[in-house]
C-alpha cells in the first residue's frame, strides 16, 4: 500500500514539548523535525524497495487478456503512486536542507512562525494556516 501524505511515521512520534519562554526553532526543535523527516523519507525508500521487489515478482505474462489487462492497471497504479511519493521525497529532502540552513518553520510569503504543531502535521508546510488559507482561495476562484 502506498505511503500517503502522512505515513503512520508521522502520527507515531512523541509531540514536541515546548519549555516556558523556549526560542523557536532552536536546537532542539530543528532535530526533532530533522528526525521526522528522516523516518518519513526512510518509510518512503523502503516503500520503493517493496515496489521494485514487487513488480519484479509478479511480472507474469498473462495468457488471458483479462488477467493481463488486471495486472497491468494494478502495476500503472502502483507506479503512480511512487511518481507522487518521488515528488514527496524531492520536497522532503528540500526541507531537510532548509533545516541545515537555519531556514525552516517560517512563513515564506509573510515570514511568521509557522508553529510546531502544524509542522508536526505536516512538516514540509512552508506556509503558515492564514497564508495557506488565502492560496486555497485564490486558487478555488481561479479554478472555477
Amino acid at each position: 500500500m502506498a505511503v500517503a501524505e502522512n505515513p503512520d511515521s508521522l502520527k507515531s512520534f512523541t509531540p514536541y514539548e515546548e519549555a516556558p519562554g523556549e526560542e523557536y526553532m532552536n536546537e532542539k526543535q530543528l532535530a526533532h523535525f530533522r528526525q521526522i523527516l528522516s523516518n518519513w523519507k526512510q518509510e518512503l525508500m523502503e516503500e520503493v524497495d517493496r515496489t521494485v521487489q514487487h513488480l519484479q515478482e509478479e511480472a507474469n505474462n498473462h495468457a488471458d487478456p483479462a488477467d493481463r489487462a488486471t495486472q497491468e492497471e494494478s502495476f500503472s497504479l502502483e507506479l503512480r503512486a511512487r511518481d507522487r511519493e518521488r515528488k514527496l521525497l524531492k520536497k522532503i529532502n528540500q526541507t531537510i536542507d532548509n533545516i541545515d540552513e537555519d531556514d525552516y518553520g517560517f512563513c515564506d510569503a509573510c515570514g511568521v512562525e509557522i508553529g510546531i504543531r502544524r509542522l508536526e502535521a505536516r512538516p514540509t508546510a512552508t506556509l503558515c494556516v492564514d497564508c495557506k488559507t488565502l492560496a486555497e482561495l485564490k486558487e478555488r476562484q481561479l479554478g472555477s
